[in-house]
C-alpha cells in the first residue's frame, strides 16, 4: 500500500493538492529554460563564429603585410648592399664593405652588421676602425642610401676632419658630380672641399659680433681678382655675395 494512503484524509488531500500544483509549473519552467538555453547557445555560438572569422581575417592581413614588408626590406637591403660595395671601392680605391643580417629569417629582430675591409687590410667591424676609416665607411653608406632613396637635403659637420688630402678630394668630387639631385650643406675647413662648392658662407667675429659673408667661387677669376666688397647687413651681420 502506498504511504500516502496511510495518512489521514485531510493531510492526504493537502499533500495531493500540493503535488498537483507543484508538478505543472515545473514542466513549463523547464520548457522555457530549455528554449532560453538553446537560444542563448545559438546566439553565443554565432557570435563566437563571427569573432573567430574576424580574427582569422585580421591574422591573414597581418601576415600578408608582414611578408610584404619583409620582401620590400630584403629587396632594398640587397640593392643598398651592392651599392655600398661600389661606393666604398670607389672612395677607398680598392677596399670592400658588407652589410649582413644577424638573423636572416627575421631581419627586424636582431639588426645589421656593418663589416669593412680597408685596402690591404683584413675584415673588421666598423666599430674597430680608425677615425678616417669610419668616416669613409659611413659616407659610403650614406651615398648608397642616397642612391636607393634620394634625400633632398644633407647637413654634414666636418666630415673631412679625419681624412687626408686625397680622400677629401675624392669625397668632394663625388658630392659635386654624383649628387645633383640633392643639396649638401657641409661645414669644412679643408680647401679642397670648399673650393668645389657652389656657394661659400664664411662666419667670423669682429667687435664681439658674429658676421657672415657669402661668396660665389665661380665669380672669382684665375688671377685672384674679385668684384666689389661685401655689403653689410643689420644686427651685427655682414652678408654679401661676391
Amino acid at each position: 500500500m502506498p504511504i500516502w494512503q496511510l495518512l489521514p484524509s485531510t493531510r492526504r488531500k493537502r499533500t495531493i493538492i500540493w503535488q498537483g500544483k507543484a508538478s505543472s509549473p515545473t514542466i513549463s519552467i523547464m520548457t522555457v529554460y530549455e528554449k532560453s538555453t538553446n537560444f542563448f547557445l545559438y546566439y553565443r555560438i554565432s557570435e563566437l563564429n563571427e569573432v573567430t572569422d574576424s580574427r582569422n581575417e585580421a591574422l591573414m592581413l597581418f601576415e600578408d603585410l608582414r611578408n610584404k614588408r619583409c620582401d620590400m626590406f630584403l629587396e632594398g637591403f640587397r640593392q643598398i648592399t651592392l651599392k655600398l660595395k661600389e661606393m666604398y671601392q670607389m672612395i677607398t680605391l680598392g677596399g670592400d664593405a658588407e652589410l649582413e643580417l644577424v638573423d636572416s629569417m627575421d631581419p627586424f629582430s636582431e639588426g645589421i652588421v656593418f663589416s669593412v675591409r680597408p685596402p690591404k687590410k683584413s675584415w673588421k667591424n666598423i666599430s674597430n676602425l680608425s677615425g678616417g676609416e669610419k668616416t669613409l665607411s659611413s659616407l659610403a653608406l650614406v651615398f648608397a642610401l642616397h642612391h636607393y632613396k634620394p634625400t633632398p637635403l644633407y647637413v654634414m659637420d666636418e666630415i673631412d676632419a679625419a681624412l687626408d688630402f686625397k680622400n677629401v678630394s675624392i669625397v668632394a668630387n663625388y658630392i659635386k658630380e654624383r649628387t645633383q639631385n640633392a643639396q649638401f650643406i657641409i661645414i669644412s675647413l679643408r680647401n679642397n672641399m670648399f673650393e668645389l662648392a657652389d656657394r661659400l658662407v664664411g662666419i667670423y667675429k669682429t667687435h664681439n659680433c658674429t658676421k657672415s659673408i657669402t661668396i660665389d667661387p665661380k665669380k672669382f677669376s684665375a688671377d685672384g681678382s674679385h668684384p666689389s666688397p661685401a655689403l653689410p647687413l643689420n644686427d651685427c651681420t655682414n652678408s654679401s655675395e661676391l
